[in-house]
């Protein structure tokens, strides 16, 4: 998984960028019954240091679901996009933020948006349009 490295880039002075990666999300995360994830899990982050220390990272997450409409049981495939944002801060969060120390892993911080983003059902053309 991607990680920033904190301590590396302020020493070149870098204090701001940008990350564009693919991913298998766990399919565990998923609570849509006959329901799965189509591919990877596109991320686009920007991250910016700032002078205490603290990174925020923001962007999005686009992912595709398909299998059973969650009303009508027909097939369905659908594409969403997630807002993404997050605090990082030295050496712990204080469970509003993210921890690091030097190097920032990804891995919570993109399981736990990921979550925010997956919607409650999963829903036809048909389906969607009766709304």
């Amino acid at each position: 998984m991607t990680v920033i490295d904190v301590r590396s880039l302020k020493a070149k002075k870098i204090y701001e960028g940008e990350l564009a990666f693919d991913y298998a999300p766990e399919e565990g995360l998923l609570d849509i019954p006959f329901v799965k994830f189509s591919g990877p899990v596109s991320a686009k982050l920007r991250y910016e240091i700032l002078e205490d220390d603290r990174v925020v990272v923001t962007g999005s997450l686009t992912f595709t679901l398909e299998g059973a409409c969650s009303r009508c049981l027909e097939q369905a495939r659908e594409t969403f996009t997630g807002e993404v944002y997050g605090l990082f801060e030295t050496p712990e969060g204080d469970g509003e933020t993210y921890g690091y120390k030097n190097v920032i892993r990804l891995e919570e911080f993109l399981r736990d948006e990921l979550l925010f983003a997956l919607p409650s059902r999963l829903l036809c053309k048909r389906c969607a349009v009766d709304e």
